[in-house]
């Protein structure tokens, strides 16, 4: 699967969920909770990084992930301070399973309750 196809199936994840639109932010796709709050942030390397996406993540899963699949998750510039994690894309498989349950969880950290609910 290309790039172009890894983003696309990545957009798909993203849309389903309830509320959710994409917007170019910082010159790449990124994902909002009701057209304000961003839960994920495609990385094509433009910023830094690897390709693949960045996150909200719950409070201390960044550090977790990245200990147990540091072959799969790292600390994105900008935004890992506040704890969202990188997720690759690049390799050679992709566990989609894991990314859906990843943006799920994305979004329940940003979403308001009630929404995150639906997710």
């Amino acid at each position: 699967m290309d790039e172009v196809a890894r983003l696309e199936r990545l957009r798909i994840i993203c849309l389903a969920l309830p509320e959710t639109t994409e917007r170019l932010s910082h010159g790449e796709p990124c994902w909002f909770v009701r057209d304000k709050k961003a839960f994920v942030g495609f990385s094509n390397r433009h910023h830094g990084g690897e390709f693949g996406f960045w996150c909200a993540a719950p409070l201390g899963a960044q550090d977790a992930m990245i200990t147990v699949h540091p072959d799969r998750y790292f600390r994105p510039p900008y935004v890992g301070h506040r704890g969202w994690v990188g997720v690759r894309l690049d390799l050679e498989e992709v566990d989609w399973d894991e990314v859906e349950a990843v943006v799920r969880e994305a979004f329940r950290v940003v979403a308001p309750a009630k929404l995150a609910e639906l997710a």
